[in-house]
Order: structure tokens, then C-alpha cells, then sequence
């Protein structure tokens, strides 16, 4: 008795080849492609065998590309890809929040003060050695050097901050562009 073999298991991973099953339908098109050619030639010589190469090359490479199988994108291709919108999605976020926290007050105190404050208090724990929240006295003085500077802590003092929403904040005027921008380039000075 004969065993029948079956064919072997080349794993999860294989790949199966689209060409797999398509003899008889290459073989007629090579066929068509030689009997093309020929006429060609019968009708106009090698002028003709070349037009005849030509398109045929031409339609051959339309059908293979509308059957060849769409390739999936690589993974690591993707995530090296991906960094470059959030980068300028965020950078225009924290543009709109510098712009919107210059009109408005209310949104200074909720948004883009919170990030000023932790950004203080990053920069005098890891330089100065001050802990803003135990010490603002001494967190002033370092942020104040100078009395140009005295009118920044009303601006970023942990005191100062509201609780909740700021009952009022449409009446209080929002932080002066020349402020904030002095207070920026005291940040980074710290």
C-alpha cells in the first residue's frame, strides 16, 4: 500500500508564493506574447517585433502590479516614522496655550501656570538646591534678583495659585506678553 505524502508543514510564519498554481496561465501568455511577436516581425520586420516587446513589457508590468499582493509595513519602519507629528502636534499646543494664556487669565492660571510653577520648582531643587513649596522666601529671592524682576513672583507664586476655577478670572487682566517672556528667560537663566 502507498502512502500519499503530504505536503510538509513549513510553519506559521511561511510565506505562500502568489506565483504558486499559475502555470497553464503563464504558459498561455507566453504563448500570446510569441505568437505577437511573430506577426510583428511577419507584418513589419523588427520595427514591429519592437513595438510588439514594448507593449507587451508595458502591459505585463500593469498586470503585475494590479496582482501582486500589497505588502504590509514593517513595524520598525512605522515607529520610526510616528515621532514627527506628535513632536509638531505638541509644539503647536504649547504655542496655542502661550498665545491663549496672553488673552486670557482663566486660562493662564489652569493651563500654562501650572507648567511654569513645575518648571520652577524643577530648576531651583536640581541648581539652586531650594524647595519651592517649603521655602518661596527663598525662592523669590533667587527668582528676584533684581527689582525688574520683583513683579514676576505675582505671576508664579504657589501661593498665589487658585484653588479652583478662578471665580472673576475674565475681569483680572491676563499675563502682558513682555511679562511672560521675561519670566521665560528667567526660567531658563535659574
Amino acid at each position: 500500500m502507498t502512502r500519499r505524502r503530504e505536503p510538509q508543514d513549513r510553519g506559521a510564519g511561511a510565506a505562500v508564493s502568489p506565483w504558486r498554481g499559475t502555470t497553464p496561465e503563464l504558459l498561455i501568455a507566453a504563448a500570446l506574447v510569441t505568437a505577437a511577436a511573430t506577426a510583428g516581425y511577419a507584418m513589419a520586420g523588427w520595427a514591429g517585433l519592437s513595438v510588439v516587446a514594448v507593449a507587451t513589457a508595458a502591459i505585463a508590468l500593469v498586470v503585475l502590479r494590479a496582482l501582486m499582493p500589497r505588502l504590509t509595513p514593517v513595524p520598525a519602519k512605522k515607529a520610526r516614522e510616528r515621532p514627527r507629528a506628535p513632536m509638531l502636534t505638541g509644539y503647536y499646543r504649547r504655542r496655542h496655550e502661550v498665545q491663549t494664556a496672553m488673552t486670557s487669565r482663566g486660562y493662564y492660571d489652569g493651563q500654562l501656570r501650572p507648567v511654569l510653577e513645575h518648571l520652577l520648582a524643577a530648576r531651583l531643587a536640581e541648581r539652586h538646591g531650594i524647595h519651592l513649596y517649603a521655602d518661596p522666601a527663598a525662592a523669590r529671592s533667587v527668582l528676584c534678583r533684581n527689582p525688574r524682576d520683583a513683579g514676576l513672583w505675582r505671576w508664579i507664586d504657589p501661593a498665589a495659585r487658585p484653588a479652583g476655577p478662578a471665580q472673576g478670572a475674565r475681569d483680572r487682566p491676563a499675563i502682558p506678553r513682555h511679562t511672560l517672556a521675561r519670566l521665560i528667560n528667567r526660567l531658563e537663566e535659574l
